[in-house]
């Protein structure tokens, strides 16, 4: 295929991606999502990193030094089910003639939601070799995406309405055979995010309407990955590295006030810088016999980067606090060649969340989850193989604890909740030697 080819491949994959509805947050660690392959989702992507394949190529980009010419794309089909519930929000206002306090409840409060919305992610990747040793490849991911909704009357409404945020993350990769046993690879990647986050505003006294925040923004920003692979015998071993990447996003903010502040209200050109984290990966994988193999695979998760989400406008400004902690994650699998043409796959993976019981918002109400993966693979016919997975997410019951202040601190809102849920993930894909 002539980088022409390649290119033009690589474009229409990333169009797919932008256009695709993707949903939630509770598929790993806060809004980042493992779908990357059909294959490694039957496995609890166990072992990705280790193995060989342009199926792999988002977890290493040492994965294609051996895999000849190859195209895999894969699609996955997410149902979520997950309630919040109010757990005594309220507001606090402050007399400004005399600095005196008092509380009430969030009024006219939807006590239940249901913020998470089903969606679907795609993937793709390609790869060919340039020599005998040498390897390009391309993938285009959509890796950090959320979508969270909340009713105007939700007892969540000051600290998060509508939550959208849209990712697609392509990559150009070259791998290098360095001897009989040793992979390594590298690639660069441009990521492009778009945001749109909205939330009501408690009046300047509870006898007045909600006012209302919109910020919408999108850009482009760039990163990098590394990877290396050693197959010796009986065992795989991988281990790679995928940088943390700044997105200063540009847009629209859009403030709405009521009662006596509704004359600063407000509509103005603004931004938003974000950082997604860096991820490092060690997995192994073992052929007990010819027709079993064990997975495993460790990831450590840099979400600290995280740490806000910071908007800016013409004359001011403010910092959403988000205080993500660094994670590690772990699963392990198997496969199990049923015969020739088919093998079984099975795997267990743990998420912990990145969030805090101290600061967790409404937007991201993260938990704690485990998954439980089972998938088939089957040759279609010769160089072409279909993948196919479920997967089962649970999710822990957690809270939901945030305090905003507005208006210089004389208003300020205490979200107080839990959310619990559970997760089902539907993937199909195929993979094409040509």
């Amino acid at each position: 295929m002539t980088p022409r080819n390649m290119a033009r491949v690589g474009g229409l994959a990333l169009t797919a991606a932008l256009m695709a509805g993707v949903a939630s947050p509770a598929l790993a660690g806060s809004f980042y999502l493992q779908e990357q392959s059909a294959r490694g989702m039957g496995r609890a992507n166990s072992g990705e990193t280790a193995d060989k394949g342009v199926e792999s190529l988002w977890w290493n980009a040492a994965s294609i030094a051996r895999s000849g010419r190859q195209v895999t794309t894969s699609l996955h089909a997410i149902r979520l089910d997950a309630e919040a519930t109010n757990n005594g929000s309220y507001v606090t206002y402050t007399n400004p003639a005399n600095g005196q306090q008092y509380t009430a409840p969030v009024m006219n409060a939807r006590q239940t939601e249901e913020p998470l919305e089903n969606g679907l992610v795609p993937n793709f990747a390609i790869a060919t070799p340039v020599t005998d040793r040498l390897a390009v490849g391309l993938v285009v991911a959509a890796p950090y995406n959320f979508t969270t909704k909340y009713s105007p009357e939700s007892f969540a409404r000051y600290d998060a309405g509508t939550s959208e945020l849209r990712s697609a993350d392509l990559g150009l990769t070259a791998a290098y055979q360095v001897n009989d046993w040793l992979d390594i690879g590298a690639g660069v990647n441009v990521e492009y995010v778009k945001a749109k986050l909205t939330s009501a505003m408690p009046a300047f006294a509870p006898t007045f309407a909600d006012g209302s925040n919109r910020l919408e923004g999108d850009g482009f920003a760039y990163g990098w990955n590394v990877g290396a692979q050693v197959h010796h015998g009986k065992w795989d071993l991988g281990l790679s590295y995928r940088s943390a990447i700044e997105h200063d996003l540009e847009g629209e903010i859009e403030t709405i006030l009521t009662g006596p502040l509704a004359p600063n209200s407000f509509k103005a050109d603004g931004g938003a810088s974000i950082n997604t984290p860096w991820f490092a990966s060690a997995a192994v994988r073992y052929a007990v016999t010819d027709k079993l193999t064990l997975n495993a695979q460790v990831n450590r998760i840099g979400w600290s980067e995280f740490d806000a989400i910071r908007v800016d406008y013409p004359g001011g400004g403010d910092v959403i606090h988000q205080n993500y902690e660094d994670v590690t994650t772990g699963a392990i699998g198997l496969d199990y060649a049923m015969s020739d043409k088919t093998t079984l796959r099975a795997g267990v993976a743990y998420d912990p969340t990145p969030t805090t019981d101290e600061l967790r918002t409404a937007r991201i109400p993260d938990a704690d989850r485990t998954l439980y993966s089972v998938g088939l693979r089957t040759d279609v016919t010769e160089g072409v193989v279909f993948d196919a997975a479920v997967t089962y997410i649970g999710m822990n019951k957690s809270e939901m604890h945030d305090d905003r202040s507005f208006y210089n601190g004389l208003v300020t809102s205490h979200l107080r909740g839990d959310i619990e849920g559970s997760g089902l993930v539907l993937s199909m894909g195929t993979t094409i030697k040509f």
